[in-house]
């Protein structure tokens, strides 16, 4: 199968996100079965999905990750003109369809390389590291960088095939979501003093959140991004029953989105210092009674320049970028592979421009430009 028939099959398996991948797990493994290829499952907790390692070539160190995610967004409430879950090719040279930039384009081009690889002879393998769930929070790459460092002999670089338009991005922002539940206690509005209020409680958080975001916009760490700070949002609050009612439970969902510079876990921790020194005590002043728990809905981490590290260098020097180094403010996977040690860039087909809407397309042409790319990589490796 070349990459376009690929594509068509990738894309008419529905992975968005929160769906089980293990259909789309099943048909890749037949293909490395009939190359002869090692392969193994990482499970989800609960089963439904996994991640996917796989070798061509040799157990010797120097190799070079390509990496992709297999769950794209959904298409719920988008205004598609066509079938979002199979490739249709517009008279523009386009190829429409849910995942054809974001990124099944990538895994297309990966496996129908797959004969070639194993043809190759190659001295330096070839490792596929495929994730579940990065679109709502790289929920599998912790797991699969785990696996990966403990399985397999240490690569040189690794590469995260998300849509760059095929120039090479050596940094991006990290990605926190949070949704941070206040439980107070009602009562009849006439006596809020023996009441708990949850919706006053999260309205001082989200507040806080706010100045936070004011306090980073000011600071300007990084002017490499657009924008060139950590950004915050308060996203949803929800809570109370009526008006006469003081509410006892309230529930807000919000995030930040850290450069690299800016320590992901200090931004949670100053949050949580707040809640536990102000709101806490005035949430609790009347009853006694008041909780506030922060669950963690994403983490990406950040992916920060190595300044002419292997894999930018490899990089470069397979597609011919001679541009400067990019960044972007969308997350990837790529964080938790350079936080393991990895040396890490993002570089694939197609644009993010295209990524996440109705009638997502990419030109044939950034195919053949991946295609291109791959091909020198395992000449590389070859050699």
């Amino acid at each position: 199968m070349d990459t376009l028939d690929l594509l068509q099959t990738l894309v008419g398996i529905d992975t968005t996100a929160r769906h089980p991948n293990l259909r789309l797990l099943d048909f890749v493994e037949a293909l490395l079965d009939d190359h002869g290829v090692p392969h193994e499952r990482v499970p989800s907790p609960d089963g439904t999905s996994a991640n996917l390692i796989a070798r061509v070539g040799p157990e010797v160190e120097g190799g070079v990750v390509l990496s992709g995610h297999t769950d794209c967004v959904p298409v719920v409430g988008q205004p598609w003109t066509r079938d979002p879950f199979a490739v249709h090719r517009g008279d523009d040279g386009r190829l429409y369809g849910r995942g054809v930039t974001d990124m099944k384009g990538f895994l297309a081009v990966v496996l129908a390389a797959l004969p070639t690889m194993v043809r190759a002879g190659l001295r330096r393998p070839v490792l596929l590291a495929f994730s579940y769930d990065e679109e709502v929070g790289t929920v599998g790459a912790p797991s699969l960088v785990e696996r990966l460092v403990a399985t397999q002999p240490r690569p040189e670089a690794v590469v995260i095939g998300e849509p760059t338009s095929m120039e090479v991005v050596t940094a991006h922002k990290g990605v926190r979501a949070f949704t941070t539940v206040v439980h107070g206690r009602d009562a009849h509005s006439s006596q809020p003093q023996k009441a708990a209020n949850a919706v006053a409680a999260a309205a001082r958080i989200a507040a806080y959140v706010d100045e936070l975001a004011r306090r980073h916009e000011a600071a300007a760490a990084d002017p490499r991004f657009d924008p060139p700070y950590t950004t915050f949002n308060v996203a949803t609050m929800t809570g109370g029953q009526a008006i006469n009612i003081v509410p006892r439970r309230c529930e807000l969902t919000w995030e930040y989105r850290p450069v690299p510079a800016d320590d992901g876990e200090a931004i949670l921790d100053q949050v949580r210092r707040f809640t536990d020194e102000e709101v806490l005590p005035s949430l609790r002043r009347g009853s006694g009674d008041g909780e506030v728990e922060f669950r963690v809905d994403a983490m990406a981490r950040a992916l920060a320049d190595e300044d002419g590290g292997p894999a930018e260098t490899l990089c470069r020097e397979l597609t011919g970028y001679t541009g400067p180094p990019r960044t972007v403010a969308f997350g990837t996977d790529g964080g938790h592979f350079q936080a393991a040690g990895l040396s890490t860039v993002v570089c694939g087909p197609g644009s993010i421009d295209q990524a996440h809407v109705a009638d997502e397309w990419i030109d044939v042409d950034q195919l053949r430009a991946c295609e291109a790319f791959v091909t020198g990589l395992i000449e590389r490796l070859a050699t």
